[in-house]
């Protein structure tokens, strides 16, 4: 689907180009948006690649195990359902201790790692279970610490302080957070009262 919004915007935007007279426009912003987006994608490819590898130097490191006891107690506390040591656990720790850091790309792996676990223990496989509930509401919202893809993308797009944005996403990742925590528990309410 979005594939063709995209097309349509660009057919639109060429039939209006080419019925205002103003077609040479049209061909010069297309040329330079896709030097723009190869040159931010070349710059993004060297942010995400050291950042992965930090990932690895934090997970050989033993740092990101420090990380995953410290969030064992809130992930007891929103999937109290989910026995200590499952796989599942694991993943979900894994997969926030990632998006804490800010590395997306090397949380899917992990989140997706997570979603076939607790598909294996859900009851009813048609239908999304609470913990899957849950943990797509933490996933999706994700509290981060340190955002590096944008300030990857600040920095590629030439902006003078990438990093200044680092206090204003960490107050808006916990209130989404948050959010999605206390909404979850609140729908749950409501579907448990029609069981």
């Amino acid at each position: 689907m979005i594939n063709l919004i995209w097309f349509a915007m660009i057919i639109i935007g060429l039939v209006v180009s080419a019925a205002t007279g103003r077609v040479e426009a049209a061909t010069d912003a297309l040329f330079s948006s896709a030097q723009q987006a190869v040159s931010v994608a070349f710059s993004m490819i060297s942010v995400m690649t050291f950042w992965l590898g930090m990932m690895k130097i934090i997970e050989r490191s033993g740092l990101i195990k420090w990380i995953v006891k410290l969030l064992r107690p809130l992930s007891l506390l929103l999937f109290p359902r989910l026995p200590r040591n499952h796989p599942a656990m694991h993943a979900i720790l894994m997969n926030m201790s990632a998006n804490l850091l800010g590395m997306g790309n090397a949380a899917t792996p992990f989140g997706l790692k997570a979603m076939q676990e607790l598909q294996k223990i859900n009851d009813d496989p048609s239908t999304a279970s609470d913990e899957m509930c849950t943990f797509l509401a933490v996933n999706t919202s994700a509290l981060t610490l340190i955002p590096t893809t944008v300030v990857a993308l600040r920095a590629a797009s030439g902006s003078l302080y990438p990093t200044e944005i680092v206090g204003t996403t960490i107050i808006a990742t916990f209130c989404a957070t948050a959010a999605a925590v206390v909404l979850d528990r609140v729908l749950r309410s409501f579907t448990q009262k029609r069981r």
